[in-house]
């Protein structure tokens, strides 16, 4: 596709305006004289954004994000169907070995030229608080002696880092994991928000899953929630209208402005059929809504990211901000440049009155539309 303008209501940075964007071999193009051929007006009330960055994919489509590099090729290809354009595939608490092959599989995965690009591994574990385990292995779990968190940065090469910051060497591994590049992200913790914010300080940027494997806000110990939002540091939450009551939502969204990363913390059983299967290689059910281990535990999501600005302007979130927490935060968040400046590939998501996905572009071609969208793309 060597041109194509896209006109109606965008999203840039955190407001939508009305306006155009061009693109031209597979990036966005600088403002120039309007294009005779290849423009699409978009229907009143629809949204052009960039491409939604999922932080936090486990599993999708029947396939876990672990040591099977087909699977992971499968899970980038159906991202875009979702709004996704890029994501970090998420691996839970295992055991050494499973790091090892997961690595291996990382290593050999022949990524899908129209999927969802990988922006590296997300380490969810093992360095978590037993006590607020959630779903993951327990007996996998470790401290982050600066032995453990070398060779997992030798290995992974992680982009994200979940971990507990009250566990021994949790500060200095904070530290370790800053200097080394890598998004350290605070979660499965029970830290108070003295230790929290002592974690932020050190170079942690940003929360995982608020409210969820965590204590609360209370009124004499704002806990981890309270401390992410009074660092400015970024806040990540599962807006699937399951883990996160509505309240909350709007409460973080008003709290934490842009600073707000909408997460799916997808399963395996998203966007596939209610039933079996597994979280780490542990089993998991779904019923269509929420998934769940053996002792009933939340397991992750069985919705995508499609639904999630949906879900937060149903809590009453403005549309902007809740298409940014998709679109922009999670950018921001990894130190990402301009989506729309040019020369940048034009990796967008053009979405609906309702804010659902209808059609995902990325490097300017068509990864997914719906057919019965009212939106012709060449």
């Amino acid at each position: 596709m060597r041109g194509l303008v896209i006109e109606g209501p965008v999203l840039r940075g955190g407001r939508i305006t009305t306006g155009v964007v061009e693109i031209r071999d597979g990036r966005i193009a600088s403002p120039g004289p309007p294009a005779r051929r290849g423009r699409v007006r978009l229907p009143p009330g629809w949204v052009l954004a960039p491409g939604f960055v999922d932080l936090q994919v486990n599993g999708l489509g029947g396939d876990e994000a672990g040591d099977d590099p087909h699977a992971l090729a499968r899970i980038a290809a159906a991202l875009p169907r979702h709004g996704v354009t890029a994501f970090c595939p998420t691996l839970v608490t295992r055991g050494a070995a499973r790091y090892r092959a997961a690595a291996r599989a990382l290593a050999a995965v022949e990524w899908p030229a129209r999927g969802a690009r990988s922006l590296g591994v997300h380490l969810e574990g093992p360095f978590l608080a037993p006590a607020r385990a959630g779903a993951h292995r327990r007996g996998s779990m470790r401290p982050p002696t600066p032995e453990a968190v070398a060779a997992l940065l030798r290995m992974l090469r992680p982009a994200v880092v979940t971990l507990a910051p009250e566990l021994e060497g949790g500060l200095a591994a904070v530290a370790r994991l800053r200097r080394a590049g890598v998004l350290v992200s605070l979660g499965h913790t029970d830290a108070d928000a003295r230790v929290a914010g002592a974690a932020f300080a050190a170079g942690a940027r940003m929360l995982t899953h608020a409210f969820n494997a965590m204590s609360g806000i209370t009124g004499r110990d704002p806990g981890p929630v309270g401390a992410a939002l009074a660092a400015g540091a970024f806040v990540g939450v599962i807006a699937d209208g399951v883990h996160v009551a509505p309240q909350n939502l709007l409460l973080l969204a008003r709290a934490a402005g842009g600073r707000l990363v909408a997460v799916s913390d997808a399963a395996a059983p998203a966007g596939a059929p209610p039933g079996a299967y597994r979280l780490g290689g542990r089993p998991v059910t779904c019923d269509g809504r929420e998934v769940r281990d053996r002792a009933g535990r939340l397991a992750g999501s069985a919705a995508t990211l499609a639904t999630g600005p949906s879900v937060l302007v149903a809590a009453g979130a403005p549309r902007a901000a809740a298409v940014a927490a998709a679109a922009i935060a999670p950018r921001r968040a990894l130190r990402l440049g301009d989506p729309l400046a040019a020369g940048t590939p034009a990796d967008l998501v053009i979405l609906d009155e309702a804010l659902l996905p209808r059609a995902t572009l990325v490097g300017g071609h068509v990864a997914w539309r719906d057919p019965s969208a009212p939106v012709q793309l060449p």
